[in-house]
């Protein structure tokens, strides 16, 4: 199911945002993976992909992720998409659009988390997070 590109914004920007203790709730089962390479197009578009493993939940859940180069604390959201939460692993796969200058093929850091907008009290949706992985990628020119 796509995301809205206003939407994917709103929830890798909240993602990056929100300060958690991490996914000290979640089940020991669910997980998040990124693979060894991401890929990087001449129009500064990156692609970022992997696995997930989550359990029913209370709110919609999404697969965000950020990526960085050179300056750690210069992030960069690529992307967000809808995760299905049945207790299966599924593939992800998020792309964003940057400068064409922004990134380099090289290696990168990547963020990637697991997280659900559940409705808390007065709060309209709080994130919680079912998996966080960080990790170093190669990015490649496509």
């Amino acid at each position: 199911m796509p995301v809205r590109p206003a939407l994917a914004a709103a929830i890798g920007t909240a993602a990056l945002l929100c300060v958690a203790a991490g996914p000290a709730g979640a089940d020991p089962s669910e997980s998040i993976t990124v693979d060894p390479t991401g890929k990087l197009a001449s129009d500064g578009t990156v692609t970022l992909s992997g696995t997930y493993r989550c359990t029913k939940g209370t709110g919609p859940v999404f697969v965000t992720s950020s990526i960085s180069q050179g300056d750690s604390q210069v992030k960069h959201g690529i992307g967000g998409s809808a995760a299905e939460c049945d207790g299966a692993e599924h593939h992800w796969q998020n792309t964003g659009k940057t400068s064409s200058e922004t990134f380099k093929a090289g290696t990168a850091h990547v963020e990637a988390t697991l997280m659900e907008m559940r409705p808390e009290g007065i709060i309209p949706l709080l994130p919680f997070f079912h998996a966080e992985k960080d990790q170093d990628v190669k990015l490649a020119k496509q």
